[in-house]
């Protein structure tokens, strides 16, 4: 049976433009898609015949050929490159039609060419001091760097990459399956779409080396744990001259011996003696900035905390500083001698009755309440 006129079959004269072209056979696909008549077999047999038309008009040389002699001119048991033969496949049509429709597809994804660099990360441990004030520091990162000898293509100075033979520099082959096609990954140029005949004698053709780089990494004041400070381009170099990758510097603050950090307040325990604890007293406490004063008042109990105000930690990200709190801990005596022991007994038997000792009075009665409600 003698097939239409391609031109007839989309509807286009014979001087249509590539544009109007794609247009028209776009029309007619969104139309007739088996999806959209998943029973209608008049409408997958007008489909598949927009299709072949478009697959041969779409194709310049093709196009040419079937001006010329007509079909014959692209059947494929003539030897040329007709519909489902050694050209563009349906895939590649779909793909190119409604690739903006349903996300790209189509078969000219995976080429080779220039690709980023990989992201590096680098933990960098910091004093509290460090963190809190800001500081600038020296580190040493393994890294991939762009050859400069080939300015990262991987081949000899003089010389370029050639285009694979065998993908025709798509970096992807195709199998045909009927209709359909499986696309893989190029076995000669590894999905590259170019082969490197006259490799860098510096980077032996991979475009980049390994050293070790120093870097100079200014820290704000006010990081935490956590935070992360970008260096861009400081990263592994990009694979046939792309762009670096970046570093990350990630923050880990060590323990403090004496504060710990909750977000822009610090905390602080301080040991009193129970004679501070019970008369009052004044002893000087530790900041960030020096010591300061911190006055106790009498019958002060242990794990009360005390305020300094502004006396912990600007955010790095701004607004005002935060505090220092004082938790006080009532330290028990040790090593008595038997004088001490003999004074301590005397002076626990002049504490009499319950005014001197309220959280114990309230304690014991929480305990009776507790064993009267068994």
């Amino acid at each position: 049976m003698s097939k239409r006129d391609y031109y007839e079959v989309l509807g286009v004269s014979r001087d249509v433009d590539a544009k109007e072209l794609k247009k028209a056979y776009r029309k007619l696909a969104m139309k007739y898609h088996p999806d959209r008549n998943p029973d209608d077999k008049d409408a997958d047999a007008k489909f598949k015949e927009a299709t072949e038309a478009y697959e041969i008009l779409g194709d310049q040389q093709k196009r040419a050929a079937y001006d010329q002699y007509g079909h014959a001119g692209v059947d494929p048991n003539a030897g040329g490159g007709g519909f489902g033969g050694g050209g563009a496949n349906f895939s590649d049509i779909f793909g190119d039609v409604f690739g903006d429709i349903f996300g790209g597809g189509g078969g000219r994804g995976g080429r080779g060419g220039p690709q980023r660099g990989s992201d590096l990360r680098y933990t960098m441990e910091l004093s509290l001091e460090e963190a809190v004030r800001g500081i600038e520091k020296k580190i040493r990162v393994p890294t991939l760097t762009s050859c400069e000898t080939c300015d990262g293509s991987g081949a000899k100075p003089g010389t370029s990459p050639k285009t694979c033979g065998t993908c025709g520099g798509a970096g992807q082959v195709r199998m045909q399956q009927g209709f359909f096609s499986v696309q893989q990954t190029c076995p000669t140029c590894r999905g590259q779409g170019t082969m490197i005949e006259d490799p860098c004698n510096s980077c032996h053709g991979r475009g980049v080396k390994e050293e070790t780089k120093t870097l100079s990494v200014k820290i704000p004041p006010g990081v935490d744990t956590g935070d992360r400070i970008r260096l861009s381009g400081e990263g592994e170099a990009g694979a046939m001259g792309g762009p670096a990758g970046d570093l990350y510097v990630q923050v880990s603050v060590k323990e403090h011996e004496l504060f710990h950090r909750d977000g822009r307040n610090l905390y602080c325990d301080v040991p009193i003696s129970i004679v501070d604890a019970a008369l009052g007293g004044e002893l000087e406490v530790p900041t960030l900035d020096g010591r300061v004063k911190l006055k106790i008042p009498a019958e002060t109990q242990s794990g009360k905390l005390f305020r300094l105000r502004g006396k912990g930690v600007t955010p790095v990200r701004g607004g005002t500083a935060g505090d220092l709190l004082c938790r006080v801990q009532v330290e028990t005596p040790v090593n008595l001698t038997n004088e001490q022991k003999d004074l301590l007994m005397k002076f626990q038997e002049s504490l009499t009755g319950e005014k001197h000792s309220p959280q114990k009075k309230s304690w014991f009665e929480g305990v009776k309440r507790f064993f009267e409600d068994i």
